[in-house]
């Protein structure tokens, strides 16, 4: 079975021509950090990693021309802030692949965006079937990652659960995966028990936010699993869920209100991208910047265990909905 990235482009932007934008899409670092009541920097240099499949040669040069655009730190694999291994840690790469090097693009852009001091570990998959992607996860938190991005999913199936188990439950790790980009159902693996699913919005560019909905095929992900029981801390009476529900938290993720990326593989430079692979990583670089997840077993359970502090924001004015779970960040005390 293979995995397909949630993410939508839209080619058709010009260039960037000042590091302040405007409040409207497509979206900056800047923006991101308002909206969001954001820090743009950690505490000391943690690692937010990026499990995708196969490579992008140009990435590394990329990033270089998305960060330096923004007014952000270089962040490049000489200075060990960058590091692109396969799915053993090796540096033998994958073969190249434009589709997912867009995916890539966005993921290493999106963790650039919100957390300027990070480290970026980017562990490339063989191929994007359920096994090669998981021992990269398992790969990415082996070398140190606090956070690990996944955006990237499929339907449930009867057997996800051991598939959760082997790849996808790490103690003192934040695991963050896309909640899906075709409306409401629920995705792997968003779906494990031990993994942030997270859901998209609407981010307008007054602040506001509704859950993302462009049609009735394409939107944000999410609802009740039919295989994965619910978590201690998830709450069935806010959920409606008598399993485990998805999402748990949410973030920008339409394409029509997306970020600026920089990807020239494939593509011809900038782009306005979205999607739940949008915001997976932003999620995961949050949980960076709040620097809790050392001291957390299971940081899945943080948003559950804070909401009620006022640390996310109801997005629609709905305390809990399938499409964008209890919310989006009201700065890094949820997480």
């Amino acid at each position: 079975m293979a995995l397909i990235a949630n993410r939508h482009v839209n080619p058709n932007v010009d260039t960037p021509n000042a590091n302040s934008p405007g409040g409207g899409p497509p979206y900056a670092p800047a923006n991101f950090h308002n909206a969001y009541n954001l820090p743009t920097t950690a505490s000391g240099t943690p690692t937010v990693a990026i499990v995708d499949a196969y490579n992008d040669p140009n990435l590394a040069s990329d990033l270089a021309t998305y960060r330096s655009q923004w007014g952000l730190p270089a962040c490049t694999t000489s200075s060990g802030c960058l590091k692109i291994v396969n799915q053993s840690g090796g540096s033998s790469l994958p073969r190249n692949n434009a589709s997912w090097g867009v995916e890539e693009s966005l993921d290493l852009d999106m963790v650039s965006a919100i957390c300027e001091n990070c480290h970026i570990l980017l562990v490339e998959a063989s191929s994007s079937s359920l096994a090669n992607l998981g021992t990269a996860v398992n790969e990415a938190v082996k070398l140190g990652a606090v956070a690990v991005s996944n955006s990237y999913g499929t339907g449930e199936f009867s057997s996800e659960s051991s598939y959760c188990s082997s790849y996808y439950a790490h103690n003192n790790v934040a695991v963050t995966a896309s909640s899906g980009d075709s409306g409401p159902g629920v995705n792997f693996p968003a779906v494990c028990s031990t993994v942030i699913g997270v859901g998209g919005t609407t981010l307008n560019s007054n602040g506001t936010e509704t859950a993302w909905n462009t049609s009735s095929t394409e939107g944000a992900g999410g609802g009740c699993s039919a295989y994965i029981s619910k978590p201690s801390w998830e709450n069935s009476s806010v959920t409606g869920c008598s399993g485990r529900a998805v999402s748990d938290v949410s973030a920008d993720a339409d394409p029509n209100t997306g970020a600026y990326v920089y990807d020239s593989y494939g593509e011809g430079g900038w782009l306005e991208v979205g999607g739940t692979s949008e915001s997976s990583p932003i999620i995961a670089a949050v949980f960076a910047l709040a620097g809790n997840v050392s001291s957390t077993t299971y940081p899945a359970s943080l948003p559950w265990s804070n909401y009620s502090s006022g640390c996310l924001f109801e997005v629609g004015g709905v305390r809990y909905a399938y499409q964008t779970g209890l919310g989006s960040p009201d700065g890094t005390g949820c997480f």
